[in-house]
């Protein structure tokens, strides 16, 4: 259905694709994957018409629609969140449109003298309506977006109002519910709760469509795609399989490219010792002849393309006291809503808490408690003797310092480091050269996540407490942030959609819902085999 062909690419002085080739086939289901900046989006483009390639051609067979689902979802305000969502469908939204302004004006009094001609009007646009199928159409886009986690409110309510998150669900809806041909979804788990993420899941595995995504959440991805298309020093690889095996089959292939690239050098090394030793004898310049004319029709094996990928060590943190934070008989509301109600909680030592709950149901709220920068309405929450508390929220990224470089605000946080680990504290999370003079002013939403955790992380607390610590790290970054945690010997508590990360990281789970408030021993995946969910908003199995 779609075909890349031979295509080359540059952006800014950077090669992104030399002479690469791919294809995307009806019914295939594939998960694109390379490191940050080496041209996914832009192969979004390029297939969507909006960039063309150097050379080469990428191609789609005729009458294929395709729909196209990125970050930069544009203007949203002044119609509803279902109507928003129904703009992918095409021509039956103008008609919905038009129908809901007639409704208007049928109950306006001022508009009395005009009505037999309104009434005529709206007969006519009830009538198309119903030929393109609107009311079907309206109940599936409720569908979507209560898949979505959208409540009717949210649904009804003016698109404009919502946070950008949530106005990310509204243009994914609209995709998922124009179901295209080829669909194109450029990070789709982004800003999604687990219930949202099992259900988008469930919804494209029976789309009969071809899919080709990117995602930072390996579960995600393993349990859709069927392939994976590598981007690499400017090639595309593809290798049939999920995310998984794909990691097992380039670790197999560099592993036998290497023996190969051994076997050559050693060949190579014993072949140029003969030339060497034999060069300058009469006797055996036929010999030394035979053998160079050898190495110069050789064709000669690369070492394997590696990654750079730099690990990051935990200094020691020091030892806490084993209480490290008690909740007795905490209340808590916001106005009329009542979040927590006579709750008790304790963490101890080298404990691991993830918490489960629906979006509202406080889980964000009992991080804010526990750090301190909300109160209970009634009860105490003490923290224990010797903690160094660490606390990371989404908004942790609004105390950056604006005019400093990413090296100034790591060296004003930590004057006596030295330039040399706090450079390679950069590169772990993403910032390697010439990045770490970017000012903290210019960096997205995500690079400022990075760095507030690279810094939490450099002087480690004894008490991590981390909201989403996650959200937007690549793969490859994500592995490192679970590596380094997983050695991490201090106590934690954090919520997170990724259940890679739930299940790598946790040995205790709090679940908040609303029939009361339950805690496992064990972690994530205990967790799962008990309840038969993967998380509390789903029907137990």
């Amino acid at each position: 259905m779609i075909r890349i062909e031979n295509i080359s690419k540059s952006a800014s002085h950077r090669i992104l694709f030399i002479e690469a080739s791919a294809a995307l086939n009806r019914g295939e289901k594939v998960g694109l994957v390379g490191p940050n900046g080496a041209g996914k989006t832009t192969l979004f483009r390029m297939i969507t018409g909006q960039e063309q390639p150097d050379e080469g051609q990428v191609a789609a067979d005729k009458h294929v629609s395709i729909g196209y689902f990125n970050q930069d979802v544009g203007e949203m305000a002044g119609r509803s969140a279902v109507a928003e969502a129904m703009e992918g469908a095409g021509p039956v939204s103008a008609v919905a449109t038009e129908l809901r302004e007639l409704e208007a004006r049928m109950v306006d009094p001022d508009q009395l003298d005009q009505m037999d001609e309104i009434i005529e009007r709206y007969g006519e646009v009830q009538a198309r309506y119903e030929e393109l199928d609107g009311y079907s159409l309206e109940g599936r886009a409720r569908e979507v977006l209560a898949g979505l986690s959208f409540s009717q409110d949210m649904m009804d309510g003016d698109v404009g109002k919502l946070s950008g998150g949530w106005k990310m669900r509204v243009a994914l809806a609209r995709i998922l519910l124009m179901r295209p041909d080829v669909m194109l979804l450029d990070e789709p788990s982004n800003h999604l709760d687990i219930e949202s993420l099992i259900w988008l899941e469930t919804f494209l595995k029976t789309y009969d469509g071809a899919l080709l995504m990117t995602s930072h959440d390996r579960e995600f991805m393993n349990r859709i795609v069927n392939k994976i298309i590598e981007i690499d020093a400017g090639s595309l690889t593809s290798y049939t399989g999920d995310y998984g095996f794909y990691e097992q089959q380039r670790a197999q292939n560099e592993k036998q490219q290497q023996a190969q690239f051994e076997r050559q050098q050693a060949m190579l090394a014993k072949e140029i010792k003969f030339i060497e030793r034999f060069k300058a004898r009469a006797s055996h310049a036929s010999q030394v002849q035979s053998r160079v004319k050898k190495l110069e029709k050789i064709d000669r094996v690369e070492p394997p393309k590696r990654r750079q990928t730099v690990a990051f060590d935990f200094q020691a943190p020091p030892r806490s006291g084993e209480d490290v934070v008690s909740l007795k008989q905490v209340h808590k509301a916001y106005g009329q809503r009542t979040i927590y109600e006579g709750l008790d909680f304790m963490i101890r030592r080298k404990e691991r808490w993830c918490i489960m709950g629906v979006n509202g149901a406080g889980k964000s709220t009992l991080l804010k408690l526990i750090a301190g920068t909300a109160k209970p309405d009634v009860g105490s929450v003490n923290v224990g003797a010797s903690v160094k508390l660490g606390y990371f929220a989404q908004h942790s990224m609004d105390l950056l310092d604006g005019d400093a470089t990413i090296l100034q605000w790591l060296e004003q946080r930590f004057p006596k480091a030295g330039q040399a680990p706090l450079r390679a504290l950069s590169g772990c999370f993403g910032f390697s050269g010439d990045d770490v003079e970017k000012k903290c002013r210019v960096l997205s939403g995500g690079e400022k996540a990075r760095l507030v955790m690279a810094a939490m992380l450099f002087d480690p607390p004894n008490f991590l407490v981390l909201d989403e610590p996650t959200n937007h790290l690549d793969l490859d970054t994500k592995e490192m942030l679970i590596k380094a945690l997983g050695e991490y010997e201090g106590t934690m508590l954090f919520v997170s959609h990724d259940r890679h990360f739930l299940a790598a990281l946790s040995n205790r789970v709090l679940e908040l819902t609303p029939e009361g408030i339950h805690q496992y021993g064990g972690g994530y995946v205990e967790y799962v085999e008990r309840t038969g969910a993967e998380a509390p908003g789903l029907m137990k199995a």
